[in-house]
């Protein structure tokens, strides 16, 4: 619990968020047992040296510790040491896997026993959430004034709960032009989230609904790497279509988590090892980011406050309606939503049907 006058766990998490995008370190807990962490990507404080680095368990395993240090999850915070102190310099090639052909890593490297997993554990989802890589200097000197925090902050950060409605308005669409954009906001989060509804909204019917991430290069700017900008405006005719002729409705929820949750940088690293051979799993495992790691409780919260508590829930991915029902929601058809391949999408949807259980043939 707070002291008085001190910053709540839901700021302390916040600005964690925002002193890892600055480059900022972080200082978990007090006294002797506190460990302070420095971003390695973003890190201003050029000086900075340490002798050990938090890395991710797939990272470790390219570092050849995987004898050292089960890499069973490959997100997995592992510490290392080398032989003398690392500098951002040195930090850098170890931290970002895109740059390995351009730079042999040096070593050897040992990997450590990890006394502190859960203050581990919060960095790496922080980075994530921040949208950089997952990668820190380990009590670094020279490093800066931290930003203090818990680890159990990090869990009223993304409370779902938290999230409201802030305005809507009504909003014509080339598919449809009775349509109306709710927009969502949390405290902590400075994500705005939306939901389209189609159609007249009635709580006779189970809306016909579709959770969209975020695709900056598909959505706008016509990607053929993946197929969410087709997806997207083949939802929101298929809900237009059920307003007109079935007197049905749908939600459209457009979800500010890019690249399943890892964001766009951190995307566009992936695409760099996809064009060294990796597939989508691959690349973000090397990248020491989960593959899926979108927040359907947040999806779920949405719906809620929209009145949907039992959907048709348009999508080819069995997860999400799992992850839906899980929190709450009543998913009364999966309906499928497959689209045609091309030539630059077709191993991506291959590895979604292969490796990640999409219902694609």
């Amino acid at each position: 619990m707070s002291q008085p006058g001190a910053p709540s766990p839901e700021r302390r998490a916040a600005q964690a968020v925002d002193a890892l995008r600055h480059g900022w370190p972080l200082v978990f807990g007090e006294g002797p047992d506190a460990v302070t962490l420095l971003p390695i990507e973003t890190a201003i404080a050029s000086g900075a040296t340490s002798g050990r680095l938090l890395i991710s368990a797939a990272r470790a395993a390219t570092l050849k510790l995987a004898n050292q240090r089960e890499a069973a999850v490959p997100h997995a915070p592992v510490l290392i040491h080398g032989g003398e102190p690392f500098t951002l310099a040195d930090a850098t090639p170890i931290a970002d896997p895109a740059l390995d052909l351009a730079n042999p890593l040096k070593g050897p490297f040992r990997a450590e026993p990890l006394a502190w997993e859960e203050t581990a554990r919060t960095a790496m989802e922080l980075a994530r959430i921040a949208g950089i890589l997952p990668a820190f200097m380990v009590d670094p000197e020279d490093a800066g004034e931290p930003h203090p925090l818990l680890a159990e902050d990090l869990a009223a950060y993304s409370e779902a709960a938290r999230l409201r409605i802030v305005t809507r308005a009504r909003l014509p669409i080339a598919a449809s032009e009775t349509c109306e954009i709710v927009a969502f906001r949390s405290p902590a989060d400075t994500r705005e989230h939306v939901a389209l509804i189609v159609g007249k909204q009635s709580g006779e019917t189970a809306p016909l609904v579709r959770l969209h991430s975020e695709c900056l290069t598909g959505d706008i700017l016509g990607s053929l790497k993946c197929d969410c900008g087709p997806q997207l405006d083949a939802a929101l005719h298929a809900m237009a279509k059920e307003a007109r002729e079935k007197d049905g409705w749908g939600i459209l929820l457009y979800l500010r988590q890019e690249g399943r949750g890892i964001g766009l940088v951190n995307k566009l690293r992936a695409y760099r090892l996809q064009d060294q051979g990796f597939d989508t799993v691959e690349a973000n495992q090397r990248l020491g980011l989960p593959d899926e790691a979108r927040d359907f409780p947040t999806a779920a919260r949405m719906l809620d406050l929209l009145g949907a508590g039992a959907i048709r829930l348009l999508t080819n991915n069995p997860a999400k309606v799992e992850a839906l029902e899980a929190a709450g929601i009543a998913v009364a058809e999966r309906v499928a939503h497959q689209l045609p391949e091309n030539p630059h999408n077709a191993r991506y949807l291959a590895t979604k049907r292969d490796r990640s259980g999409h219902l694609l043939t």
